[in-house]
């Protein structure tokens, strides 16, 4: 079961103060526990990839992070140099206050356009941000990220106002269907919340707290 859950997490560092040490500590241990991936800020992508050469942990970025509210184009940008660099899995913002605004169509071309820089070469998942949005924004998110061709829906990115729910990822699960990814991140914190989660229906885990989990023991980080 330890290795399983193992091969669910997405090992994560996304402070901004990280210094290169901790990214080496964070690849050496993704590398020790077989996680799925590594998550870092686009900066540290070339570095983590170069480290995890050869190995079948992925490198995992984060684009329009934390906040969304960079334009599609930018995105786009980012997306295509994060996969120069050497990531094959990218974690994307959407534009939260557009959805808000009920911009559809804004929301969806969007995600569109990393689905597009990414197509073939790497997977994509949509961070919608649960902790600010509601039930029908959240459904809403989750039916433009299908559209949009998306790999995976994901809660949070783990700095807004809050983290993973299980009522978020069964409403995701529910949404999306069973072929889509969920993604739970924010607050994972140990391996009882860990379980619960994919329980309701997560298929991957955004944690800095990996190692606790596959310990069975209890994190102190708050991504």
């Amino acid at each position: 079961m330890t290795t399983d859950v193992a091969k669910m997490i997405d090992h994560t560092l996304l402070k901004a103060d990280a210094k290169k040490e901790e990214i080496d500590k964070l690849c050496a241990e993704a590398k020790e526990y077989n996680f799925a991936s590594v998550c870092v800020n686009p900066t540290w992508v070339k570095a983590s990839a170069e480290l995890l050469q050869g190995t079948e942990v992925k490198v995992c970025t984060v684009i329009g992070f934390p906040l969304g509210a960079t334009t599609s184009e930018t995105k786009a940008f980012e997306t295509k140099n994060a996969i120069e660099n050497g990531a094959t899995e990218v974690d994307m913002v959407i534009n939260v206050g557009a959805l808000k605004d009920g911009q559809n169509q804004l929301v969806q071309s969007d995600i569109q356009a990393v689905v597009d820089a990414a197509k073939g070469k790497a997977l994509v998942k949509v961070i919608i941000e649960t902790a600010l949005l509601t039930d029908e924004e959240k459904v809403r998110a989750c039916e433009l990220s299908v559209k949009a061709g998306a790999d995976f829906v994901k809660t949070s990115t783990g700095f807004s106002t809050g983290g993973a729910t299980l009522e978020d990822i069964a409403l995701m699960r529910k949404t999306v269907g069973p072929d889509i990814g969920v993604k739970a991140s924010g607050g994972v914190r140990d391996a009882k919340s860990a379980f619960a989660l994919i329980e309701a229906g997560a298929t991957r885990i955004g944690a800095s707290s990996g190692i606790a989990i596959v310990k069975g023991e209890t994190g102190t980080s708050a991504y």
